[in-house]
């Protein structure tokens, strides 16, 4: 399809958005996951996620007496619903009539987008009726665009009605009139047993090896157990689980005979299999059943007890409960929590002993935790519920204690009487919502339990308006987790093949987070609904899948799981036939099986991934489309079964019986903002992911819907164009709703010397006439509120007083305090005028910036009642910032330079037809760079601009036989233009023809919001280190900058010596102080005090005599000197001042302290 402008569209959109729905439905499927997870809380089977959890929760247990001997009255507490409104004006607001709060209002009044969140307690005494109470539990932040937020439904039209953007995304949350997001974070996959080999296994203990078998398994409301077997090097294996941040290890015999009734020969028959033959396998296991004869534990009843009585106190079970039952909690609690049955567990259980005794005996390799295949995305939504359960279970305990408080102070308590049940509901913390707007705003985890996740802040971003690319691609970004970024191995940073078409290969950041903080490819989908698997079951045993009761084990039989619950077993090559089969009919329909189910089917190998079918419908998966070949039809495929697929790129490349499926289209493995990367194709790969990182930097336009935005700094190009080189998917995504830079005619030439190194030239007229011109909006936050305490009345009244003040202040503001919209400030004009009540003075709040802005806009900003007076408003700043020299500018392909010059437009070279270039830059930046892509951007760009088109640049869509430099030279020609875009050009200066034709076409290019206006550092004299008494750093504090070791090296290397001392010490800590001649000390001079007629002098107290009353007479009186104290010494006198950097003072002082002295030697210079 080729590129087009599609101008018309675009300016009626502007003019009458549509009124049904979004035209860019590729936006909202970008950021769907984010929705999809919050919607999950409340939306699909049981009331949502939440209602699954507080079943989960259960009831707690109290009872009212202290006295071992006797329980007393028991008191059964438990949450047995919970909802969340949507979000309103708070309660006591009495003069709203519309009573929605919506999103705008929460950005402008710096306030959070959070809605009413109620728990209906239910408790009964003596398991008498229940009550039941409903309770709010504070408010929580809701997010945008989802079942919970008023513009779920709203069409482009409203969403302006409502001052949002017209295609408003959503996907995160309003906190303090921030934007905040909950990133995306790879955890492994759910239900799927995982073989490891990890060092720090064996670092255990001394019976411990690097073996192990690894399985997150995933509850219905999202939550997660991680279980782990350890082999030890005597063939045991101990099964290992975290339990609110603390490690518990349990013989795995007593597991298994406490979830069924079983005997030796079922456990040997279930790990064994057939292979009787195999000692390595019979010899471990016989040992394994050995070891556990000791216990004396044979029947379920008797382990349950066993255990229970061993977690009684970890489990806070009351002693009503027996140890029976605590055994059974433990196991449903703990234990492959993903399974509601014992018997599934059990099985489960066998088959990663069998699959871990595989791993140590080299049947089998370990698996990757890298890699995609074994790995899948906690989503945002989901986690936030997993923090909501974790705070209702604290609710509930919190009620347990404030009970037993009140028990050991000896209050009456009186479950039976409503009076002390709110008492109760009173003295405890019911404010959920606080705690999860703390969790958004600085993404810090406060948990007991650590929510089996390895790290406790970095949870939450800020989802910065940049520009439009920064803002999408935060909906996009997966991290690996903190943890990972702290370790000193490369393995977790690898690009492996297996995420091809799940994360973008380009786009990362250079640097620390590189290879951890990655993209989803823009085709890249995340379930957030369980696919609906049912029917699977009853279609493999049709398919001769045989029950999983059967006598089975051991990887020369494949284990058909599903989700991982074992269904069944059938040998390998069935497997095959069954795995080919299901996907046929899912690709099919009308077999109820569902389209994205994952069949990964493992073959049997030679010490390769242990062998099986595995089935996988569950939430949190990556999946993509693909095309398969036998129906011609798209299917859906995960990262599991992507690996053992084999997929042609495309339909040139497709074998007949050895591909199955086909890409859609080859940038199915980008991500949205590399698929923009005009050509990509042609560029050395480092350039591309260079472009992606300045594409987030680019001063273009963060959105339409600015005047109702209050965001701390915003930058805007004035004067954005469509591209004319660009991808199809750039009009797909609706990328000229906000464009990020300007065409510029640039011409490839060394003319001046100011274009060395990536220095640019710019056309001084171009500049002029607006090329790169952009605007800083800076909001300021007057709240007269901050100095007053809570309760205390108004003192500070807006407006000015009828005290005398002066004149001039009335320049810039207008009768009520207030600026005029469009005056000019500049630093330490008024902004604000305020009359204080206490000091009976009008005061006013001054401009601090250096830098002079004009008044955008001044909001008046009410409290959360509306029925107070003004105490708040915010001023918007409008900064203009026409291109500097040292301004940052890039192309779209990591051609980044600084602004060197803005040159005449008299003294630019020029063309035959007239055309002068707006940028010049040096042919040098060409080729060690590789940038290719920029030439043929260049020839399409001038081809187009001639011929009146857009030009299609999406990448592989050229190769050698149709190179692009025949097709946009053929159309070149046909303009009368040079094939290759070179053309002769004549200096601006002699007007002589230049000897050499110079490249010159058309390229988009983008100003990158790096400005020396933010950078620019100068000082001469200004605050110091109080310890040292050098500069401080930092340019905000008006700090120096370092002269490091290696700076010094070079001004030594250059003989500039006087240059040197000036700023190693003039310009840093010189001082003048005093030294004794005689001893050399730099800390024994002082002062003395002067007597009448005579003045101070410096004296060293080591080299002085002090002066007793005996021999006071006979020292001659003028050369006695006196210190503060009274003391009087003679002597001393050989004093000088020297100047020195203060810091060999300090220096001295630090040895001092040690008993180290210093001496030095004083001579004259």
């Amino acid at each position: 399809m080729k590129a087009s402008f599609k101008t018309l569209e675009r300016e009626n959109r502007f003019k009458n958005p549509p009124t049904d729905k979004s035209a860019f439905p590729l936006l909202e499927q970008a950021v769907a996951p984010h929705i999809g997870s919050f919607n999950a809380l409340t939306d699909g089977l049981n009331g949502g996620l939440l209602n699954l959890a507080v079943k989960d929760i259960g009831a707690k247990t109290i009872f009212d007496s202290n006295d071992p001997s006797r329980l007393g009255n028991k008191l059964k507490i438990r949450v047995d619903a919970v909802q969340l409104a949507k979000p309103s004006v708070a309660v006591g607001d009495k003069l709203s009539v519309n009573r929605k709060t919506l999103p705008s209002e929460c950005r402008e009044r710096m306030i959070t987008y959070k809605s009413r969140f109620m728990l209906k307690v239910c408790w009964s005494v003596n398991d008498g009726p229940e009550e039941t109470e409903i309770r709010e539990a504070g408010q929580i932040p809701v997010m945008l665009k989802s079942n919970r937020c008023h513009l779920e439904k709203m069409s482009p039209n409203e969403l302006v009605k409502n001052k949002e953007e017209s295609d408003e995304l959503g996907g995160y949350f309003i906190v303090n009139g921030i934007e905040k997001l909950v990133r995306m974070l790879i955890v492994q996959r759910r239900n799927h047993p995982m073989a490891l080999i990890r060092p720090s296994f064996g670092n255990r203990g001394d019976s411990y090896t690097q073996f192990g078998i690894q399985i997150r398994a995933v509850r219905p409301d999202q939550t997660s157990q991680t279980n782990v077997l350890h082999y030890l090097k005597d063939g045991n294996v101990t099964f290992r689980f975290s339990w609110r941040k603390n490690e518990y290890l349990v013989p795995v015999p007593m597991i298994l005979k406490a979830l069924v009734e079983t005997n030796d020969r079922e456990i040997f028959d279930g790990i064994v299999g057939s292979e009787t033959s195999n000692s390595f396998l019979t010899d471990r296991l016989e040992l394994l059943l050995r070891n556990y004869k000791h216990y004396k534990l044979v029947s379920k009843q008797e382990t349950l007890a066993y255990l229970g009585d061993k977690f009684r106190v970890v489990f806070n079970a009351t002693p009503d409960v027996s140890d029976v039952d605590v055994g059974k909690e433990v196991l449903r609690r703990i234990v492959l929590v993903h399974l509601p049955d014992n018997r599934d567990k059990f099985r489960l259980l066998l088959f990663m002993i069998r699959k871990l005794y595989a791993l140590v005996s080299g049947d089998c390799c370990p698996d990757n935790p890298d890699a995609t295949q074994h790995q899948e995305v906690l989503l945002g939504g989901f986690l936030y519920g997993m923090i909501i359960k974790e705070k209702i279970e604290e609710y509930l305990a919190s009620i347990r204690l404030q009970i037993q408080t009140d028990i050991n102070r000896g209050y009456p308590v009186n479950f039976d009487e409503p009076k002390y049940m709110s008492r109760v509901f009173q003295r405890i913390n019911e404010n959920i919502g606080k705690k999860l707007q703390y969790f958004l705003s600085t993404g810090n985890l406060v948990s007991q339990t650590g929510l089996d996740l390895q790290q406790v802040s970095g949870y939450t971003v800020v989802a910065e308006k940049i520009n439009f690319y920064r803002f999408i691609s935060h909906f996009r970004m997966v991290h690996r987790g903190s943890f990972f970024a702290e370790l000193k191995t490369t393995t977790v940073r690898k690009l492996l093949p297996e995420s091809w078409g799940f994360l973008c290969p380009v786009h990362t950041p250079d640097g620390s987070p590189c290879g951890l903080l990655n993209h989803l490819a823009h085709k890249c989908k995340i379930s957030t609904e369980e696919s609906d698997v049912s029917k699977v079951p009853k279609v493999l045993s049709k398919l001769g899948v045989s029950a999983n009761h059967v006598f089975a084990a051991g990887p020369q039989m494949c284990c058909v799981q599903l989700d991982g619950k074992i269904v069944g077993w059938c040998t390998h090559e069935q497997a095959k036939i069954v795995a080919d089969t299901l996907r046929f009919w899912k690709v099919e329909g009308g077999h109820g099986i569902p389209l994205d189910l994952e069949v990964g089917h493992v073959p049997p190998s030679s010490r390769g991934q242990y062998p099986g079918l595995y089935l996988f419908g569950g939430r949190a998966r990556m999946t993509r489309p693909v095309r398969y070949l036998p129906l011609d039809k798209e299917d859906i495929i995960g990262p599991f079964e992507q690996a053992y697929i084999n997929i042609a790129v495309t339909p040139e490349e497709i074998e007949s019986n050895v591909h199955s499926h086909v890409e859609f289209s080859p940038t199915n493995i980008l991500s949205i903002l590399a698929n923009l990367t005009p050509f990509s194709d042609f560029n050395q790969s480092p350039r591309n992911m260079y472009q992606c990182q300045m594409g987030k930097q680019t001063m273009g336009t963060p959105g339409v819907a600015l005047v109702h935005r209050s965001d701390n700094k915003l930058y805007r190009l004035q004067t954005g164009q469509t591209p004319i080189v660009k991808a199809n998917l750039y009009d797909d995504y609706g990328m000229d709703n906000f464009p990020n830079g300007t065409n510029a005619v640039v011409a490839v030439i060394s003319y001046t010397g100011y274009d060395m190194d990536d220095a640019m030239i710019i056309n001084k007229s171009s500049d002029e006439r607006g090329f790169g011109y952009g605007t800083m909006y800076k909001v300021e936050v007057i709240d007269l509120a901050d100095s007053r305490r809570k309760g205390d009345p108004i003192t500070q009244h807006f407006g000015f007083g009828t005290d005398e003040w002066p004149e001039s202040w009335k320049q810039n503001l207008d009768e009520d305090g207030l600026p005029a919209i469009g005056t000019l400030v500049n630093e330490g004009d008024p902004i604000v005028a305020y009359y204080d009540d206490t000091l009976g003075k009008t005061k006013v709040k001054t401009y601090h910036s250096s830098e002079p802005a004009y008044i955008e806009e001044v909001k008046l900003i009410s409290d959360d009642l509306g029925d107070s007076e003004l105490q708040m408003v915010t001023i918007k700043y409008r900064i203009t910032r026409q291109p500097q020299i040292g301004d940052k500018f890039s192309s779209r392909h990591g051609q980044k330079g600084v602004c060197s010059r803005k040159w005449p437009q008299i003294d630019m070279p020029f063309t035959e037809t007239g055309i002068q270039p707006d940028v010049i830059i040096n042919p040098h930046a060409f080729p060690s760079r590789m940038t290719i892509g920029m030439f043929v951007e260049s020839l399409a760009g001038k081809a187009g601009a001639l011929h009146g088109i857009a030009q299609d640049s999406t990448p592989w869509k050229f190769n050698e036989d149709d190179t692009p430099a025949d097709f946009f030279g053929e159309q070149l020609i046909s303009a009368g233009y040079n094939y290759h875009g070179n053309e002769p050009m004549y200096s601006g200066v002699t007007g002589e023809e230049l000897r050499a034709d110079i490249y010159i076409g058309v390229v988009y290019y983008q100003r990158l919001r790096h400005m020396v206006n933010d950078k620019f550092q100068v000082r001469s004299t200004g605050p110091v280190n109080s310890l040292t008494m050098q500069p401080v750093k930092g340019r905000k504090r008006n700090g120096g900058i370092r002269i490091g070791e290696m700076e010094r090296d070079a001004l030594i290397g250059h003989g500039t010596a006087f240059l040197l001392q000036d700023r190693l010490l003039n310009c840093s800590d010189y001082t003048q102080t005093s030294i004794c001649k005689g001893c050399g000390s730099l800390l024994n001079t002082q002062t003395s005090v002067p007597r009448i007629g005579t003045k101070a002098m410096i004296h060293c107290r080591r080299c002085s005599t002090k002066i007793n009353d005996v021999t006071a007479g006979t020292t001659d009186d003028m050369d006695l000197w006196e210190d503060g104290q009274g003391n009087r010494y003679t002597g001393g006198n050989d004093t000088t001042t020297v100047a020195i950097p203060f810091v060999l003072k300090y220096l001295d002082s630090e040895l001092s302290a040690m008993g180290i002295r210093m001496r030095y030697n004083v001579e004259p210079s």
